[in-house]
């Protein structure tokens, strides 16, 4: 199934619309692959690494869309067992914004427009890879139960919602995402963790996407104290759906280690070691990790390690 009829159709929702990717037929259904009456449905996980594997920007986000709109409609199957190869290399991601190691990326004054956009394109490229984890956690790992497969496709389209409203946003301050360079050190833990559902769900929602509860509060105060209020909203919104996120990888974590019997705050330690997980610094964010499922003795140990 060519990937580019799967992304035919799209819509973002409200708030900014993302212009830069809504110029399409906005109905799903009209497209046979996804219809209720045709005789053999798309297959999600089979669809997941399809779109991980583009590399265009739009038509990731169009994929992403119509993806969710047709499991929600009903019209596409999931097959947690089929074993899945991916035949491309993954992520698919385009030719720009280049990669650099994490010291290398240019920081800049929030008192220019370049160094708001700067951070709005930090976050825009967080969003992007966000997206493409969501889709490899679906694609994966086969076995699960459905209610896995079908968290994290909500997390691929906020994720693709959040990156949305980001590029709409840099595009006001008159620049695009790849304009400027950025890290990959969270898809590279991804990758990492590529073997094991285990680590995946303890040190990539848990630990990493996590920071980005911690950090949220800075971001929108700076970006509030620059005057940009817009961005500040958008910060609000992202918020609000990440922490639905990371409760998402500590529920199937915790469903993980009961399922395996295993004691969760020693094997995420023992993971952190064995993956040279980044140390996490304060100030944390304790009332968002409340909300998202930590504990409060994952919160104590948390702060003891600092």
């Amino acid at each position: 199934m060519p990937l580019i009829n799967v992304c035919k159709y799209v819509h973002i929702p409200i708030f900014q619309p993302c212009r830069h990717f809504t110029a399409v037929n906005m109905n799903h259904s009209s497209d046979s692959r996804f219809a209720a009456d045709s005789a053999v449905k798309a297959e999600l996980r089979s669809v997941a690494l399809q779109c991980l594997c583009e590399a265009d920007v739009a038509t990731k986000v169009a994929a992403v869309e119509a993806m969710a709109a047709a499991w929600s409609a009903g019209d596409m199957t999931l097959d947690a067992d089929v074993m899945l190869t991916a035949v491309a290399s993954i992520p698919g991601r385009p030719p720009q914004p280049s990669l650099v190691p994490p010291r290398e990326v240019e920081h800049r004054s929030m008192a220019s427009v370049e160094g708001r956009a700067a951070m709005i394109h930090a976050l825009a490229h967080i969003e992007f890879n966000a997206i493409n984890l969501a889709l490899d956690a679906i694609w994966r790992f086969g076995g699960m139960p459905p209610d896995y497969y079908a968290d994290w496709l909500r997390v691929a389209k906020e994720e693709s919602y959040h990156f949305c409203l980001l590029a709409t946003h840099l595009s006001t301050l008159g620049f695009a995402y790849g304009d400027f360079s950025a890290h990959n050190s969270l898809w590279e833990l991804t990758e990492k963790t590529s073997h094991d559902i285990v680590a995946r769900m303890a040190l990539v929602p848990r630990m990493m996407e996590a920071r980005g509860l911690d950090a949220s509060p800075r971001t929108r105060a700076k970006l509030a104290q620059a005057g940009d209020e817009p961005a500040a909203a958008i910060i609000d919104i992202i918020l609000g759906d990440e922490i639905g996120h990371v409760a998402i990888g500590n529920r199937w974590y915790g469903w993980l280690c009961q399922e395996r019997q295993l004691e969760p705050l020693a094997t995420f330690a023992a993971l952190a070691v064995q993956y040279k997980a980044p140390i996490l610094r304060g100030p944390f964010n304790l009332e968002a990790r409340r909300a998202a499922g930590f504990s409060e003795q994952e919160l104590l140990a948390l702060q003891q390690e600092i």
